[in-house]
C-alpha cells in the first residue's frame, strides 16, 4: 500500500542534505518535468511582479520567491519533514518507524510524485500556479504522471486535495472524505479540520502491518483503530466525526 499525500503550502527552511540531486529522486520518468519546471521557477524569480502574478503570492510573501531564484543551490530535507501544516503536524512523520515512512508519498506541483523520503528543497509553487508560456500545471503533469500513478504495483490511497488530484488521477485508488454528523444526523463536508483528520488516517495507514489491497481493506485498517468509516462506494470512503 501506498499513501499518497498532497503538499503545504507552509515548509520547513534549511535542511541537512545537499543540493537538489533530480536524479537522486524516486520516478525517474518524471525528471525532464522537473527539470524544466526548476528552469521556469529560477527563472521566474527575477521577475518579482511577474512571480507574484503567477505565483498567487503578495510582496509580504517576496521571500519565498527568493527561495525559488535558488532552487538549485538550496540545502535539502525529506519531503515529509519539508512540508509543515495542519497534516503533517496530525501525521508527525519524525516519530514513525523508517518502514512506515516508506509507504507515504507527495504529489506536488514542482516535482509530481517523490517519496516521503526523497530530498527536496524549500520552493513556491501551487496546483492552481499558471506559470508564463506553460498555462495550467495539470496540462503539464497530466501525461508525466498518469502513466506512473498506473504503473504502482501496489494498492494506493489516494488523500491528495482536489487540486492536485487533478493534476493525473490515480485510477483505482482509495479515496477519503471527512463529513462531521450532528446529533440530528445532519452532515457537513469538513473544511480545515479535514486536514487534520486526513493525516492521522495517514498514520494509521503507514503504521499497519496489514497488507490492504482493495478499499474494504484499508476500511477495516482505519475502522479497527477506531474510527467511524462508511464506504460510500467501491473505492470512496466517509470519515464520520461528531461535529
Amino acid at each position: 500500500m501506498l499513501v499518497v499525500l498532497p503538499p503545504s503550502e507552509t515548509k520547513s527552511t534549511g535542511g541537512r542534505g545537499g543540493p537538489l540531486d533530480l536524479g537522486a529522486l524516486s520516478f525517474p520518468s518524471l525528471t525532464p518535468t522537473r527539470e524544466a519546471l526548476l528552469d521556469d521557477l529560477v527563472a521566474l524569480a527575477a521577475d518579482l511582479p511577474a512571480a507574484r502574478e503567477a505565483l498567487g503570492v503578495s510582496e509580504r510573501q517576496d521571500d519565498e520567491i527568493a527561495r525559488n531564484r535558488v532552487l538549485r543551490e538550496s540545502r535539502t530535507t525529506p519531503a515529509l519533514r519539508r512540508y509543515t501544516g495542519v497534516l503533517y503536524d496530525a501525521l508527525d512523520a519524525g516519530s514513525l518507524t523508517p518502514g512506515a515512512r516508506r509507504r507515504l508519498a507527495v504529489c506536488s506541483a514542482l516535482f509530481g510524485l517523490v517519496m516521503g523520503t526523497d530530498p527536496i528543497p524549500a520552493y513556491r509553487l501551487s496546483s492552481g500556479s499558471t506559470l508564463p508560456g506553460r498555462g495550467g500545471l495539470r496540462t503539464v503533469w497530466r501525461p508525466v504522471l498518469s502513466p506512473v500513478l498506473d504503473s504502482l504495483d501496489e494498492h494506493v490511497v489516494d488523500l491528495r486535495s482536489g487540486g492536485y488530484m487533478a493534476l493525473a488521477p490515480a485510477a483505482g485508488a482509495t479515496t477519503l472524505d471527512v463529513v462531521s454528523e450532528a446529533a440530528d444526523g445532519s452532515r457537513t463536508t469538513v473544511s480545515h479540520a479535514n486536514k487534520s483528520f486526513k493525516g492521522r488516517a495517514a498514520r494509521l495507514l503507514a503504521s499497519t502491518r496489514r497488507r490492504p489491497r482493495d478499499t474494504a481493506g484499508v476500511r477495516a485498517v482505519l475502522a479497527d483503530a477506531g474510527l467511524r468509516v462508511e464506504q460510500a462506494d467501491e473505492t470512496s470512503l466517509l470519515l464520520v466525526v461528531p461535529r
